[in-house]
């Protein structure tokens, strides 16, 4: 079981950013004990929304459910790339054709599964037995190798055989990109200045709230620039090591009720406020 760990004592934020897989959802579902936290969070005075890697077109039904019910104010998508909320798009970042050109000839030159996420598709460069199963789940993917040529893309999702196979030869900064990995098999490569944090921000200066004055809670290292920015972080019990040495507090799993351990305090401490 996760030890609990405060290096300060928890504040009350004016809006807090949550990750979806393995800090709200696991294999993609969200917890229903978190779903019911989240809808108590909603009855508060503290705006709620989602900071995910993913892009728009793969969010879950039930996440994009909870936005439409109004649970969640906004959603900071593909890395930072694309924010949005119910008036429509608040800041978006798409790759230059230069970018993504080099991305994709990056990608070929060792062979790699690759795809690039836009507002609406995820388009994948290769075709194989694996992709056209995925398509056939995920009605937003299609097979396009000149897909980024003529459509807004945000970012490119890279696969590798291996461990060993991770384009850790690659100087991504020569070309002002970078590559964040998410799983050992898998990495994001986007421009230099794109993370969470700048998806962050453009929320919190469009609801007028100080970023000093948000909480984050995530479990992945594409999470580190939100936790450094944020007035106070949080990560899983079960996130990685260098995201929780960066962490206010380090709570449980998803299993362990971690979100629960942290939010409880603030619905008590909120309803308390309101029936003063």
């Amino acid at each position: 079981m996760t030890e609990i760990v405060a290096n300060k004592p928890l504040f009350n934020p004016k809006i807090i950013f949550f990750d979806i897989d393995d800090t709200l959802s696991r294999d993609g579902i969200i917890a229903p004990h978190n779903q019911a936290t989240l809808e108590q969070l909603a009855k508060t005075e503290i705006k709620l929304a989602i900071a995910t890697g993913r892009s728009k077109s793969i969010i879950p039904e039930d996440i994009l459910a909870l936005f439409e019910a109004g649970v969640f104010d906004a959603i900071v998508c593909t890395n930072g790339q694309y924010s949005f909320d119910k008036k429509g798009i608040i800041s978006h970042y798409p790759l230059t054709l230069q970018q993504a050109s080099k991305i994709d000839e990056l990608c070929r030159q060792d062979h790699l599964v690759h795809k690039f996420d836009s507002d609406t598709h995820l388009a994948w460069a290769n075709d194989n037995e694996q992709i056209r199963a995925f398509i056939a789940a995920n009605p937003s993917s299609i097979i396009d190798p000149n897909y980024y040529k003529t459509n807004p893309v945000y970012q490119c999702s890279v696969f590798f055989k291996d461990d060993n196979q991770r384009m850790q030869e690659v100087d991504f900064a020569k070309f002002g990109l970078k590559l964040v990995h998410w799983h050992q098999i898998g990495g994001d490569i986007l421009p230099i200045d794109a993370s969470k944090e700048r998806g962050v921000r453009d929320v919190c200066q469009h609801f007028g709230i100080d970023i000093s004055e948000a909480m984050a809670i995530g479990d992945g290292f594409n999470d580190l620039e939100m936790f450094d920015a944020v007035g106070y972080a949080i990560a899983m019990g079960d996130g990685q090591p260098a995201l929780q040495q960066r962490a206010d507090f380090i709570t449980g799993s998803i299993e362990e009720y971690g979100l629960q351990q942290v939010l409880n305090p603030l619905i008590t401490a909120t309803s308390l406020e309101l029936n003063y």
